[in-house]
């Protein structure tokens, strides 16, 4: 079956039968395994150098220490240790390196759709250590760049006089996406790296001790809430990237009526199958967006241009972000 890429939405991508309903396989042909970074082409960086006015870069990585212990129980922060053969020289390498446990990029090998495999068919077996399918070594190679769009939900909820509970972990409803577009007059466009606002990572880094213990004990974190309105949200605006300030994107717990429990049992009816493994949306964590929200604020300008470029890690699962943007 032939599809017209620019006009195929995601109604129809859940009426489709030659792959896995809700999916975008097989809809790239040029770099078929970059999925939806394909959005963001040479068109669209051109268009993007627009948007360096004051010509100052901004740093959208935390420290790869700097969430410690990171929210997910399984990482743990780097070891880095320094080596010295003789006084003159140093070398230095960092142990139990978990690639995802501060600002990270989450690559396509991230999540398998359950009961249809990795985006695109890619084998099981193919996900390996040293095989290049889905590797994130593909967005280093042809980096991640284009127009950032800075949505800034925290700024909006303030201005309504109601301010996330970040201690609660609130849902968030796409329809905040648009609300918060409206504020700030702006709109996305197609190929749009997407950065949203919250203010979650830097409440929890500079959040009491023990209202860090909570909130990592009962994995409770503010995120988007598990709906199919808001994966429709992603691909109609044909972004080539979501990245967030928060820990998962996606609210955690799971809300009780999420769209995919039946689609994502092993996860309890997470989104990150439908965004990852069926649509091939890079997804960003964890980031470190205060100083360009606050720029974007004090200059009324929520575009910059943006670059993102992942380890060069052959068959990496993710990567820290490594992520700049320029005004």
């Amino acid at each position: 079956m032939t599809h017209s890429l620019p006009y195929l939405t995601y109604d129809e991508l859940l009426r489709r039968t030659d792959a896995p309903p809700g999916s975008s396989w097989y809809l790239f042909a040029d770099q078929p395994e970059r999925g939806m970074a394909n959005f963001a082409g040479p068109r669209q960086i051109r268009r993007a150098a627009q948007e360096v006015h004051d010509g100052r870069a901004f740093n959208l990585d935390h420290a790869l220490d700097a969430f410690d212990p990171p929210m997910s129980r399984a990482r743990s922060i780097p070891h880095h240790r320094i080596t010295a053969k003789h006084e003159q020289a140093r070398d230095d390498v960092l142990e139990g390196f978990f690639l995802q446990a501060s600002s990270q990029l989450d690559g396509l090998r991230h999540r398998r759709a359950s009961g249809h495999g990795f985006y695109n068919a890619v084998p099981d077996d193919e996900i390996a250590p040293r095989s290049p399918r889905l590797g994130v070594q593909l967005w280093a190679e042809t980096p991640l760049a284009g127009r950032a769009l800075l949505i800034d939900i925290d700024g909006l909820l303030r201005d309504r006089g109601t301010p996330l509970d970040h201690p609660a972990g609130p849902a968030l409803g796409p329809e905040l996406l648009d609300a918060a577009l409206e504020a700030q007059h702006c709109r996305v466009e197609p190929g749009d790296l997407v950065l949203v606002h919250t203010g979650w990572a830097h409440w929890y880094l500079t959040a009491e001790p023990g209202a860090r213990a909570a909130v990592r004990a009962g994995r409770r974190a503010t995120g988007f809430v598990q709906s199919r309105d808001f994966v429709a949200w992603c691909w109609d605006h044909r972004i080539a990237l979501l990245a967030t300030d928060t820990f998962a994107v996606e609210v955690l717990p799971v809300v009780a009526d999420s769209d995919f429990h039946a689609s994502a049992p092993e996860d309890g009816g997470m989104m990150h199958q439908e965004l990852i493994a069926k649509l091939g949306l890079p997804l960003g964590e964890l980031w470190n967006l205060t100083a360009l929200t606050a720029d974007c604020r004090a200059t009324g300008r929520w575009t910059s241009l943006l670059t993102v470029k992942p380890l060069n890690l052959t068959g990496g699962v993710g990567s820290p972000a490594n992520a700049t943007a320029l005004r």
